[in-house]
């Protein structure tokens, strides 16, 4: 790719490509908000919001084989025998992500762990399995998505890649704002519906969208590519430790879930880390998106590598500052008591845990350039050990802090989410300078 007129890079190029990837993080991130805002204004809403929490950890955790299809495809797709081979590839890990959601709905699976492992009460559990029955499409749709996204990220196309986004909010807050008023559904189960249709009606136009970028590759033999011939042991050598790396990275959720469950507090804090959780979302989705556009820009050759990563610093800071400006300010009680519905108890559950993520999102940032390094270099195996790192970290904090200490189980699990981060970009950085 050559990324700008003369082959130099600059800022304004760097935000022309990555702000509609930017932009499609950002408009996903809003979900959370809106999804915790209509739970919280709906009947039962502290049982709802935690069962809602237990459940997406659970489906966020099922999508793991299939969360780095765009980053494959981004990186590996150029002809048409890549694209084939991969999308095949794709097909197996969208089937085998949905066998792993209809084996946790076999009663002899569910319970063990839900009334078992997690040691929730029986209410909880019927709304966390009422809930993950409407997740069943939802790890294929993201799986279809992420790899067509991925061919149009790298046949340029980041703006269609937004507009499908589009197309996924407006059909996620219809249901959310529709059903509601027409069904007297719990609370949990309408967030699932909403993010599941949502899911699938952005797989669907991606698809239509995605023609031209497909027709492109198809039409480009591997000679006219100048790629190596692709194998599957190929790619499945490339993408194992992705796809290691996405079920590390998203268990750290179902396992701050089931240790806050057994901590101080423990229905207070499942419900406040969802909304917790959506805001720094928000705020480091910006982050996350950067990954794919610091692979497509950097160059096979890294030349472009400076300006990307001061691109990355940059914009990280800017995250971090409008962060702090909400939860530092007299904005936390709107953003968490008008916008998100809690109450002002619920609120004062979610200060502190909320003040400690202040420097995530610039973290986000400088992640994904060090990351997208890696793969530019085929050392995948690195980010898995990173995101390790970062998993061991809260494996090892949260304990002291929440079963040693006495902590509110919110506040010790974002203190060991926090210090699980930093751990992963140090160790990427200094694998990676």
């Amino acid at each position: 790719m050559n990324p700008a007129p003369g082959g130099t890079l600059t800022s304004g190029h760097i935000a022309r490509f990555w702000s509609p990837l930017a932009a499609t993080w950002i408009m996903m991130a809003l979900e959370g908000p809106l999804i915790a805002a209509t739970i919280a204004r709906l009947p039962e809403a502290k049982i709802n919001l935690a069962s809602h929490g237990v459940v997406f950890a659970i489906a966020i955790l099922v999508e793991a084989p299939v969360i780095m299809l765009m980053t494959a495809a981004t990186a590996l797709v150029r002809d048409r025998d890549s694209y084939r081979k991969l999308r095949l590839f794709a097909h197996g890990l969208n089937a085998l992500s949905t066998l792993l959601v209809v084996l946790l709905l076999v009663p002899a699976v569910f319970e063990p762990l839900i009334l078992g492992l997690l040691d929730l009460p029986r209410e909880v559990a019927d709304i966390i399995y009422g809930a993950l029955w409407i997740y069943l499409p939802w790890p294929a749709a993201i799986g279809y998505r992420r790899f067509i996204h991925g061919v149009m990220i790298s046949t340029g196309q980041t703006r269609q890649v937004a507009v499908g986004t589009v197309f996924r909010l407006a059909s996620m807050a219809g249901t959310a704002f529709t059903l509601p008023v027409v069904t007297d559904l719990h609370g949990a189960w309408v967030g699932a519906a909403s993010l599941t249709v949502g899911v699938c009606v952005e797989a669907v136009a991606a698809r239509i969208m995605a023609t031209g970028s497909i027709r492109r590759v198809l039409a480009t033999s591997p000679a006219e590519s100048g790629a190596a011939p692709m194998s599957y042991r190929g790619i499945l050598t490339f993408y194992y430790p992705l796809a290691l790396t996405s079920l590390v990275a998203l268990s750290t959720h179902p396992m701050l879930t089931f240790f806050v469950g057994r901590a101080r507090d423990p229905l207070e804090s499942l419900a406040v880390l969802p909304v917790v959780h959506s805001l720094s979302f928000l705020f480091r989705a910006a982050g996350l998106s950067y990954q794919e556009a610091a692979i497509a820009l950097t160059g096979n050759d890294f030349e472009h590598r400076r300006p990307v990563g001061r691109f990355a610093l940059r914009m990280g800071l800017a995250a971090t500052a409008a962060y702090a400006l909400i939860v530092l300010t007299p904005l936390f009680g709107v953003w968490f008591e008008t916008v998100s519905g809690l109450t002002p108890e619920l609120s004062g559950y979610a200060r502190i845990p909320a003040i400690v993520l202040i420097p995530v999102p610039g973290l986000a940032f400088w992640l994904a350039h060090q990351s997208a390094i890696m793969v530019l270099r085929r050392r995948t195996k690195a980010i898995t050990m990173a995101t390790t790192l970062g998993l061991l970290g809260i494996v090892v904090i949260f304990p002291v802090l929440a079963w040693g200490l006495g902590w509110v189980g919110a506040t010790a699990a974002v203190v060991a989410f926090l210090g699980g981060r930093i751990a992963s970009n140090i160790y990427l950085h200094r694998t990676g300078s």
